[in-house]
Formats: structure tokens, C-alpha cells, sequence
């Protein structure tokens, strides 16, 4: 029987103390890349924000030649792999714990890549965070950890060939042959959210399907750090149906570091492998970020994403060095190096300083004040559970 226990740091000060290290699971890079599409939404749910897109693709269109396309544009998170793997190792070491970090991009392997030719993160995972088409209307999150090393790029490429040409059938072997690397952790990251938006009860549909058909090669399933209680509760429900570990997942993208981890004995990150698919363990801990408002934390994220880092590297300073789109010849660049003159056009500017003005003090204390004490936060799991 899978034995998952969870804590929270704000109420058990006390509960890393049996235990040596601290793993922090699905956090992001520079390296990844994240879609834009997200902004289209926004001209269909906010009134306000449709007039200043439409001028903004109708401009961009006539002057320059350039068709805004949210689909294939892209930003990447600021934190450069040595900067994400530091934030996250900080904050377990100042737990007394060892830090164990896997960090897992988007369909690529290049963090952990680059991270094992500096001494302090030799030893790090190669991990990725893998969108795999399923029944030709959704993609499941996998975070696939701990490649081996060997043949790591190999599995990115058979990865990549998947999701160019998928098959459910085929995704099954894909699993198959990901269970049968012995140190190799597959998780269902963020299970309960409808990434394509297809309809929540369609896409809890598939996912017991997918479950049926492959929960035996699926390792544990990922309670998220960046979604909320409900959600989390529900993945709590869909562990216990299927008999299923839950594991920690933090989903960093900004500079907050992962809101849980994974406590552990464990000496390195294979032998905790082992705990998650051998023994069948998994002690979960919350850190006190969870409890603020997720609206808050969803914010501060933004804020993060469009914030100036003059003490970052070239190329990852602002916000618009860290977003991309097809330049007029098609080429995907920087929008840096697309605005004329080097400067974003002015409703742009006007947006990007309107969210920025909402995370400045008083109105961000002020919202958080409000989004606290909103009916819709529950901030209560329980003490600590185990099941």
C-alpha cells in the first residue's frame, strides 16, 4: 500500500527534523518555454484589456508587417538554471536538510545539461517536464526525472518524434519502456487541471482513462505548489481511487521557490527514486508560501515575469529580452530586437505599467488583504494526513 503523509511547515515547525535531506521537484528555467496564449484569453474574458489588444495586433499588422500569433510566441522564467537550482537549494538548506533539486523544463534537458559542468550541481537529475498528446484532445504534464545519463538525449529525441506524431497506443510503450530504466521517476504533474480547457469533466474523463490504461507506469501524482486547495484535494481523491502516491511538485516559474518539497532519508536522488517506486513512500511538506492567496501568489508570479534584473546576464535582464515572437521575415526573436527602435509601442508600455502598478505597495497589500479573507480560500487540509 503507497504511504503519502503530508505537513505544513507553518503549523509543524518541527517536522524536517526526522529527516536528512529535502527534495524540491518541477521547478522551471530560463530554459523553458512557457506560451503566450494566455494573453488571447484575456482579450475574451476582460472587456478592458480587448480594445488595447485588438489596436496592438491591428498596428503591429500595419506598420510592421508582423502578424501577432500568441500561439507560437513565447516567454521563458528569469531564473537562469544556476540561479533556479541556488533559490531552491537555499531554501531547503536553511531547513538543516541536504537539498536534492531536479529541475524540469518544458521538453528540453539543457538546465540540467548545463548545471552538471558546475561543481555544487554536479550531481543534479536530468529531468524534463513532458507535454504528451493524448486522445487528440489533450496533453498530460509527465515530469520525467532522472534520466540516465547515457542515453538522455536519445529519450528527448524518442520524446519529441511521440509528440510530433502521436499515438495512444504508442504512448503506452513510450511508459513501458520509461518504467523499465530502474532509476527513473515518472509523475502526473498538476492531474486535475484542464490544460486545453476542453471542459473539466471531459478532461477528468481522460484522465481516468489514461489512468486505466498506464497508472501502473505512472510513479506518483504530483500535489501542484502554484494550484490551488480544491485542486489539490481532488488529485488527494484521485490518488485514493487509484491507489496512487502523491509527491510534491512546487511548478516554480518565477522567483518564489517551490511552496512544497519532498522530506526524505535519502543520500542522493536515485536512492529517493527507489523510496517513491520501491518502498512506496512519500512525505510531503508544505511550505508557508501555500498559505497565502493564490490570486496573491499568482500576481507576485506576473510580477516576476515582467520585472527588470539589471543584475542578471545579458539576455535575461527584461522583460522583453525574456519574451520571443516571428520577427517579419519569420524568424522567432526577442522582442528587444523587434521593437522599432528598440522600445516597446506605447499601449504596450501602458499595460505592462498598469500591472506593475498593482504589485507595488499599498494596492498589492491591500489586495492580498482582500483576496485573504475572500469565500472562496480554504485554507484547510487538516494536520497532518496520512493515507
Amino acid at each position: 500500500m503507497p504511504k503519502s503523509t503530508i505537513s505544513y511547515l507553518w503549523r509543524d515547525p518541527g517536522a524536517p527534523g526526522p529527516f536528512q535531506a529535502g527534495i524540491s521537484l518541477h521547478g522551471h528555467t530560463n530554459e523553458s518555454q512557457e506560451t503566450l496564449d494566455f494573453v488571447a484569453d484575456w482579450g475574451s474574458q476582460y472587456s478592458l484589456v480587448q480594445p488595447l489588444l485588438a489596436r496592438l495586433q491591428r498596428r503591429s499588422q500595419e506598420r510592421h508587417g508582423i502578424q501577432i500569433d500568441w500561439t507560437t510566441s513565447y516567454w521563458t522564467p528569469p531564473l537562469t538554471p544556476k540561479l533556479a537550482f541556488d533559490l531552491e537549494s537555499d531554501q531547503i538548506a536553511k531547513l538543516g536538510l541536504m537539498p536534492l533539486v531536479s529541475l524540469s523544463d518544458h521538453d528540453n534537458i539543457q538546465a540540467p545539461l548545463k548545471l552538471r559542468s558546475v561543481p555544487s550541481a554536479r550531481h543534479i537529475p536530468i529531468s524534463v517536464e513532458w507535454s504528451a498528446p493524448y486522445a487528440g484532445k489533450q496533453a498530460f504534464h509527465l515530469g520525467i526525472h532522472n534520466l540516465p545519463s547515457a542515453r538522455a538525449t536519445q529519450w528527448m529525441a524518442d520524446l519529441a518524434d511521440f509528440t510530433k506524431n502521436p499515438n495512444d497506443a504508442r504512448l503506452t510503450e513510450v511508459l513501458v519502456a520509461l518504467n523499465k530504466e530502474p532509476n527513473v521517476l515518472v509523475v502526473f504533474n498538476h492531474p486535475i487541471w484542464d490544460l486545453f480547457r476542453i471542459g473539466q469533466e471531459k478532461h477528468e474523463f481522460l484522465v481516468n482513462e489514461f489512468l486505466q490504461k498506464n497508472g501502473a507506469y505512472i510513479h506518483a501524482l504530483e500535489l501542484n505548489g502554484l494550484r490551488g486547495w480544491e485542486e489539490n484535494r481532488a488529485t488527494h481523491r484521485l490518488g485514493e481511487s487509484w491507489n496512487m502516491l502523491l509527491i510534491s511538485g512546487g511548478d516554480r516559474h518565477g522567483i518564489e521557490p517551490n511552496a512544497n518539497i519532498n522530506l526524505s532519508n535519502a543520500t542522493s536522488f536515485t536512492e529517493f527514486v527507489a523510496e517513491i517506486r520501491k518502498e512506496r513512500i512519500s512525505n510531503i511538506l508544505f511550505m508557508p508560501q501555500y498559505a497565502e492567496p493564490l490570486k496573491h501568489r499568482f500576481m507576485q508570479s506576473t510580477m516576476d515575469a515582467i520585472r527588470d534584473y539589471p543584475d542578471f546576464p545579458q539576455g535575461s535582464q527584461t522583460w522583453d529580452q525574456r519574451t520571443f515572437h516571428q520577427n517579419a521575415d519569420g524568424v522567432i526573436r526577442p522582442l528587444s530586437e523587434i521593437w522599432p527602435g528598440g522600445r516597446a509601442p506605447r499601449v504596450l508600455q501602458a499595460i505592462i505599467s498598469s500591472v506593475r502598478l498593482m504589485g507595488r505597495r499599498p494596492i498589492s497589500a491591500s489586495l492580498r488583504y482582500a483576496w485573504k479573507n475572500s469565500r472562496e480560500l480554504g485554507f484547510d487540509l487538516g494536520d497532518q494526513e496520512a493515507y
